[in-house]
């Protein structure tokens, strides 16, 4: 049998065309939250792999991330007199996908203690119920 490519969880966020794109807006988010979606295009912009990237382009993975449940809006932020823009920040479920995109399962299932495991075991039981 062949080997998986990686180890890690592969979530279907961070598959196809726009993952490299999501996984960089979720970790944006991640590590400074809320903020407007012009602040995370400064941000990823600074990036070597994101210099094709357009404001349009980040505004539509945004709509789409939220449509899905990614990320939230939280508010609103004067931007210039009269105007408003969004703020957004993670959701449970984004927090959740970023936590699991960074760790290996079969490392955690490995070197966990009992209490890190029974703890996991007892979340996705009630979930599966």
């Amino acid at each position: 049998m062949p080997r998986p490519k990686s180890e890690k969880v592969r979530l279907s966020v961070f598959r196809g065309k726009e993952a490299k794109r999501n996984h960089a807006i979720l970790c944006s988010l991640h590590q400074k939250s809320p903020q407007t979606g012009w602040d995370i295009f400064v941000q990823l912009k600074k990036r070597k792999e994101m210099t094709g990237l357009t404001y349009t382009t980040l505004l539509r993975r945004m709509a789409a991330l939220q449509l899905h449940d990614y990320v939230m809006k939280v508010g609103e932020k004067d931007t210039m007199p009269g105007t408003e823009t969004a703020l957004y920040q993670l959701s449970p479920r984004g927090e959740l996908a970023v936590a699991l995109s960074k760790i290996n399962l079969d490392t955690f299932v490995k070197k966990a203690g009992y209490d890190s495991i029974l703890g996991a075991l007892e979340a996705f039981e009630n979930w599966m119920q």
